[in-house]
């Protein structure tokens, strides 16, 4: 199938790594060029150099007010145009609800609610019909995960507001989406696996959990996403598509 992202521009956030860089790549693989931001200089030069040569780098932190338009006017300058973006932001801190303070909160809040959001909002000015916005959340948004207690509050909140910018951009033909990550075999989720002090048994139990029995690959996200992102998809948005392995328990 041909996705039609040739000659596309998407900006992809949290990109130096996980399941940002994969969806840069599948997008790239597919004929488009990204825009990859993170706040890692170093490491973004070195995601680019993997990926290839339509991908450009640019360290910013998404938590900055001013991040959105940076990124887009990058795009633009480099490429002439901007047709998506991927909403993704590290995940917020591990901790138990009673457990963490205010200003833990105000931080993720910031980081995890608030960046992807503004993001969102300076993309959407700048696009056409057929744009897309694709949040990268968690299965948080649909079930809560122990020791996770900043993404159970932020990310289903973010989700519903997802939902109601496809409301308000589906008349200027812009798809708004979200995928919900399961278990995929990122850092992130070994750190989260290494905080149990025992991680191989960690992840033995969560992969029993799974009925595909195992974690996913980063790349089989990034195929989704970029599907998603993708004019193949034209008829889908408003829709929150769990990439899970069949772990979440509900529809």
């Amino acid at each position: 199938m041909d996705l039609g992202l040739a000659g596309r521009t998407y900006i992809v956030g949290g990109a130096s790594r996980g399941l940002g860089r994969a969806t840069a790549a599948a997008l790239h693989a597919e004929g488009a060029s990204v825009v990859i931001a993170a706040r890692d200089q170093r490491a973004l030069d070195d995601t680019a150099r993997r990926i290839g040569l339509r991908a450009w780098p640019y360290a910013v932190d998404l938590a900055d007010p001013h991040a959105g338009d940076i990124l887009t006017d990058y795009a633009v300058t480099r490429t002439g145009r901007v047709d998506g973006a991927l909403l993704n932001v590290g995940g917020p801190a591990p901790g138990n609800a009673l457990d963490i303070d205010d200003d833990a909160w105000r931080g993720a809040f910031e980081s995890a609610f608030l960046g992807p959001l503004r993001l969102a909002r300076v993309v959407a000015r700048r696009l056409g019909r057929d744009g897309a916005l694709l949040f990268l959340l968690s299965s948080s948004v649909r079930s809560p995960i122990s020791g996770l207690a900043t993404s159970n509050g932020l990310r289903p909140g973010l989700a519903m507001v997802a939902k109601q910018l496809s409301d308000e951009l589906g008349p200027r033909g812009i798809r708004v989406n979200v995928l919900l990550p399961g278990r995929i075999a990122t850092e992130r989720v070994a750190q989260l696996d290494s905080v149990t002090g025992d991680p191989a048994t960690s992840r033995a139990r969560y992969e029993a959990a799974i009925p595909l029995r195992r974690y996913g690959d980063p790349a089989e996200l990034g195929r989704v996403a970029a599907f998603l992102l993708s004019p193949a998809a034209s008829y889908v948005t408003g829709t929150a598509l769990a990439v899970d392995g069949g772990a979440m328990r509900c529809l």
